[in-house]
């Protein structure tokens, strides 16, 4: 749900201007910004610039988050006039970090951007973990060992795709798969490659498009049921590892 609507009619009640003065602060034709404010028409990428810097609240917050229910006074103000969600912390200034539980999981897709939603859920403090924005996720199938369906996976928030790196574990919410924890692969100009480790899965491409926020893996909780690794274990995986490295070596030979 987009609630730009909505948010215009609060910011310009809140600052006590006019539809008309809204209109000329942002230099549009007023009946082009009336359409905006009714609900007619979602603004361009362009526009949403526009009135992001006019208000200094960040695009994301006017498209996903209901701004008449939490108060924009006391939202972080980053530099180049980027304003984002506050973070919770507790007695000591450590993070707080919301648990996604399983019966949310399916939920999570429609309530990540609701405050009320975040704020319903439980919420434990690791300051070993350092700075950052912290959420705990549900682990499900067998795609991602050690981890299973006990494990909780803690990421921490990352706001810039450049902080993306290969060969590590990303909590990707996307709006076709919902929560997925796996292995960044290699990143494309408009895709991530992602893999299971485990190697009975193939890699698959996620479209950035389709990806709506991303978690990269800090640490997990969680009772490990599995019976410990022994040495015929260990020489099974090896051999597997060993065949996959040199089926990947033919196919590049062919190539």
């Amino acid at each position: 749900m987009l609630y730009i609507s909505d948010n215009l009619k609060y910011l310009r009640s809140k600052r006590g201007l006019s539809q008309q003065e809204a209109a000329d602060g942002m230099k549009m034709p007023c009946d082009r910004y009336k359409k905006y404010e009714y609900g007619k028409n979602v603004p361009p990428a362009e526009t949403l610039v526009i009135i992001s810097r006019f208000y200094h609240i960040s695009i994301d917050l006017l498209l996903t988050i209901d701004l008449r229910k939490i108060s924009v006074d006391n939202l972080v103000k980053l530099d180049d006039n980027r304003i984002v969600l506050p973070i919770a912390v507790d007695a000591k200034g450590n993070n707080f970090i919301e648990i996604i539980p399983h019966k949310a999981r399916a939920g999570y897709l429609t309530g990540y951007a609701d405050p009320e939603f975040i704020e319903s859920l439980q919420q434990i403090s690791l300051p070993f973990l350092g700075r950052g924005k912290f959420r705990a996720f549900p682990v499900g199938g067998d795609s991602m060992p050690p981890h299973n369906d006990q494990t909780f996976v803690i990421g921490r928030y990352v706001e810039n795709l450049s902080e993306v790196r290969k060969g590590k574990t990303y909590i990707l919410i996307t709006q076709s798969e919902g929560i997925t924890y796996k292995r960044l692969s290699a990143t494309n100009e408009d895709s991530f490659v992602v893999s299971p480790d485990n190697i009975i899965y193939t890699p698959y491409e996620i479209k950035l498009s389709d990806i709506m926020e991303i978690w990269e893996y800090v640490a997990h909780i969680g009772r490990d049921d599995s019976k410990p690794e022994g040495p015929a274990d260990l020489n099974v995986m090896n051999m597997f590892l060993e065949l996959k490295k040199e089926i990947g070596t033919i196919k590049s030979k062919r190539i």
